[in-house]
């Protein structure tokens, strides 16, 4: 089987179709596809303002709530989180968090204006 080549759509896509956005990978840095989008506003819980995250860190587990958690990843260009892992609002960055450990394995600043 040869490998594709530069150019050329995928095998299987259709043409006219757009390709999904791939499956995020953690530490990759912004994905090709990447967009920040428009959100609505972000309420800091009380006591807390905006920090800047980074890989390792734990999050505290208020953020795993339906509130803070991101379904809308395709809006991003980005793909669904790994099994295990939300994707978490935190003000303007969009942080990978896995889900038992509540440890971020990566971010993404500036994912919203």
């Amino acid at each position: 089987m040869r490998p594709p080549q530069p150019g050329r759509p995928p095998i299987g896509h259709k043409p006219g179709r757009p390709s999904p956005p791939p499956a995020y990978r953690p530490g990759a840095g912004r994905p090709p596809n990447f967009r920040p989008v428009h959100g609505p506003s972000f309420r800091y819980p009380h006591g807390y303002r905006y920090r800047r995250w980074s890989v390792g860190l734990l999050l505290p587990s208020l953020f795993l709530s339906s509130a803070y958690i991101y379904s809308n990843y395709a809006a991003l260009g980005i793909g669904a989180p790994p099994p295990g892992h939300y994707w978490v609002r935190y003000g303007p960055d969009l942080l990978l968090v896995e889900r038992r450990s509540r440890r971020i394995v990566d971010v993404i600043y500036g994912a919203f204006y």
